[in-house]
């Protein structure tokens, strides 16, 4: 080993049982359960022979026998030829779990993404903390979980989340700005199934407390995958729409010319002629931006309120709206937590914001109240005025009460308020307010008079209350515009406000509601 020769093979030879440094018995298992190793995973994921990897030697320190990587790969790469930080855990080694040198080696990679600006991937496969480790693991948690801080809103952050994951293997990705997990194969949560039967004598399977529908339906889960693959490409996918930094852009994709879409004549004849007919709101979103092509985040989640990426006039923005066929698009606790969340990542990353308006108000109900309606559906008007992008709404159809503020009203700082000839705009609808303004007179009646005198007035109310003319006469609707105008209208909205600039007052930090 004294010739240089020598010294070279033994390099040579600890490089290569880094490649894949579990025991056997974990790499047996691992392969005859079909699953991948997390190198195959980054090189799946990164730009071909981008990946350059740090910490391939690193080892839990004192212990002679210990595993090269301490379980975790980490290192930088290239994802449509921008600078990436990736890690990914080995389950073959301590479980995946975070020790001494794990944490180090995160943190080593978290804090060059934090110097030199970009987005960082974590693909997690972990029990959570190294039990035998004791506190030393806890401690590299926080280190961790330290970072994300200075690169939350400044780098996009996104978890792949493969496998079983516990305790802080969860706390940590749900803190990133997207978490992708697959179905069927993604398990994920606080304390698992074990745990709960000692301490609280509840019996539930690990699929059915943290399967990826299952956490998806809870909140916890951004985007839903059908395969180890599909997830990897979701990756690929927002970061194309995301910039590397919050002091960039977006990419920009070729677009079809303004020729080409200024009269979508299909757009004509898509709202139904009945006020109350239902109509799927993602077939609307399909038809506005450049393609059909949508990432729609938390899709099983408050189902009320669509929030998805596509692209305008190439440039990534953010659409926001209700969706009819859920509670009629009334915007309930959830939702309101959905929206908010989602427009302030679009806000941090400069994506420029679309309301696309079909609400009857917020949902009413005791349940709801119970919910924290109030603070929480706050909380959604509080994102949008917060918010300093452009700020575009298009009301197609209803847009009653405090749901008509808080998506996108020029009144809580919308830039751009446009709405089609079938917009009604109003405190609540016709029926609601037959039941306010003429309830007792109506009860008075003669039965037979009842549904006739509730007619007329659900008719003069619409003709005269809801109609979008009252809100153009008053200056609350920059323009009344075809449907079959709207695509070009938006790109127009969209590049008068290419430029805008708002600032708020110095302050150290707003205070959300509760």
């Amino acid at each position: 080993m004294s010739t240089t020769a020598g010294k070279i093979a033994d390099l040579e030879a600890r490089l290569a049982r880094a490649q894949d440094p579990g025991s056997e018995r974990s790499r047996t298992k691992r392969d005859e359960a079909g699953r991948t190793t997390p190198r195959q995973r980054i090189a799946a994921l990164v730009d071909e022979g981008s990946f350059t990897e740090i910490g391939a030697l690193a080892k839990t320190p004192g212990v002679a026998d210990a595993y090269y990587s301490d379980g975790v790969v980490t290192g930088f790469a290239r994802v449509d030829g921008r600078p990436v930080a990736v890690y990914a855990h080995d389950k073959t080694v301590y479980g995946g779990s975070v020790g001494v040198t794990f944490g180090r080696k995160v943190v080593e990679v978290m804090d060059m993404a934090i110097k030199i600006g970009c987005p960082v991937i974590g693909i997690q496969d972990s029990g959570g903390a190294r039990i035998q480790d004791a506190v030393t693991s806890l401690a590299m948690y926080s280190e961790i979980a330290r970072r994300q801080l200075p690169l939350s809103g400044r780098s996009p952050q996104i978890s792949v989340m493969l496998g079983k994951c516990a305790g802080g293997a969860v706390y940590a990705p749900v803190t990133t700005d997207f978490v992708i997990a697959v179905d069927g194969e993604t398990e994920m949560y606080v304390t698992g199934p074990a745990v709960i039967k000692e301490v609280t004598g509840e019996a539930i399977s690990s699929a059915e407390l943290g399967g990826a529908r299952r956490q998806e339906q809870n909140g916890n889960v951004s985007l839903v995958a059908e395969s180890e693959e599909d997830a990897l490409e979701m990756v690929r996918d927002l970061l194309a729409h995301l910039p590397s930094t919050c002091f960039d852009d977006p990419p920009v994709l070729p677009a079809p010319s303004d020729e080409e879409i200024a009269d979508a004549v299909e757009l004509d004849s898509f709202m139904p002629d009945d006020t109350n007919a239902g109509y799927d709101m993602m077939e609307l979103l399909a038809q506005l931006g450049d393609d059909d092509e949508l990432i729609e985040i938390q899709e099983g989640y408050a189902q009320n309120l669509i929030c998805a990426l596509g692209r305008v006039d190439g440039r990534t923005v953010g659409f926001v709206a209700n969706q009819p066929l859920q509670y009629a698009g009334c915007i309930d606790a959830d939702a309101a937590d959905k929206g908010a969340r989602f427009i302030r990542i679009c806000d941090a990353y400069n994506i420029p914001l679309i309301f696309v308006v079909d609400t009857p108000g917020y949902l009413p109900g005791v349940a709801q109240e119970e919910a924290g309606l109030i603070h929480r559906g706050a909380k959604l008007a509080f994102a949008v005025v917060e918010a300093t992008v452009p700020k575009v709404a298009l009301i197609v159809r209803k847009a009653y009460g405090g749901a008509y503020a808080v998506m996108g009203s020029k009144n809580l700082t919308g830039d751009i308020n446009l709405a089609w000839p079938t917009a009604q705009i109003a405190v609540m609808g016709s029926a609601a307010a037959a039941v306010m303004i003429q309830g007792k007179r109506i009860a008075a009646a003669p039965p037979e008079q009842r549904e006739m005198m509730k007619k007329m007035f659900m008719d003069f109310y619409d003709q005269n209350m809801t109609s979008p003319y009252v809100a153009a006469e008053r200056g609350f609707l920059d323009a009344m515009i075809q449907p079959h105008e709207t695509r070009i209208a938006l790109r127009r909205a969209l590049r008068q406000l290419a430029d805008k600039d708002t600032r708020d007052l110095p302050k150290k930090h707003t205070i959300s509601p509760l």
